[in-house]
């Protein structure tokens, strides 16, 4: 959306007015080509008539719609959860190629490092350089004087 960075992180309520009446548009076009799905006649099951994967995403879609948009009201929230995402996977990671961790403090320290490499990243540092910092007993530049990794030991 080159309209949010030109206007300074920020769309005036015209521009989301627009984009949300242009996603209302597509999930009606949706709904066309994935209509809700009808009991066949002459059955007496009882019950919901199952669903595709599909229609399933379509309806959760329109239930929430303020939250699949509110990325355009706060400037807090982002417009994707990849970052959340990727912190989780490599915890889940490191448990599929082990099977498990071998102790709580195991556990601790793996996520004390991915927590500190994770928050180091988003701070535009890469690895390297944070891993750099730990190993000369030096805390990176957003750290300031106590970090709150100190409270964690």
């Amino acid at each position: 959306m080159l309209e949010y960075s030109d206007a300074g992180g920020a769309l005036g309520r015209d521009m989301k007015e627009k984009y949300r009446r242009r996603y209302r548009d597509v999930l009606k076009k949706a709904e066309i080509e994935c209509p809700p799905p009808e009991k066949p006649p002459g059955k007496a099951k009882r019950g919901r008539v199952k669903r595709s994967k599909s229609r399933n995403l379509l309806e959760r879609l329109i239930k929430h719609e303020e939250d699949v948009l509110r990325f355009m009201e706060s400037e807090h929230v982002p417009f994707t959860n990849n970052l959340g995402e990727n912190d989780i996977r490599m915890t889940k990671v490191q448990q599929k190629i082990s099977g498990c961790f071998r102790s709580m403090e195991g556990v601790r320290m793996f996520c004390r490092i991915r927590g500190y490499l994770s928050t180091c990243r988003k701070q535009g540092i890469s690895s390297s350089q944070a891993m750099t910092l730990v190993f000369e007993g030096k805390l990176p530049d957003f750290a300031g004087e106590s970090s709150p990794y100190d409270k964690i030991r």
